[in-house]
């Protein structure tokens, strides 16, 4: 069986990600050049669009020596590298897409949601 250019080369996650993506591409602007491709591009974008990915709000990291998380117990604080207010980082499978503020949803004041205030450059041309 032939190999696709991402299971051929073990590359760095992210441009695994890009070459995945631009060979999706490929594949769908082939089919947009079909003579029935008007009628089957709704019903790839649906297939596109039900993909699920992972995303991550990033609060913060910290660096610790073992000795110091082994010794970490119920009560234990950590301090991250991040100050309270600072912007958090929005991160879709992997890679950082955003950045937004904490805040409590309106619909359900018990739960926090994130407030985007910036859209990662790279992340839209994607």
């Amino acid at each position: 069986m032939a190999k696709t250019k991402v299971e051929a080369e073990p590359d760095q996650p992210d441009e695994q990600l890009d070459r995945a993506i631009e060979e999706l591409r490929g594949v769908l602007r082939e089919e947009e050049n079909r003579p029935d491709a008007a009628l089957q591009s709704g019903a790839n974008s649906s297939i596109i669009m039900t993909i699920p990915v992972d995303v991550q709000i990033i609060l913060g990291s910290t660096e610790m020596p073992v000795s110091e998380l082994m010794a970490l117990q119920k009560g234990s604080t950590v301090a991250l590298n991040r100050r309270i207010g600072e912007p958090v980082d929005v991160v879709v499978n992997g890679r950082k897409i955003a950045r937004g503020e904490i805040t409590v949803l309106e619909s359900d004041p018990t739960r926090f949601g994130i407030k985007l205030t910036e859209i990662i450059a790279a992340a839209r041309s994607a």
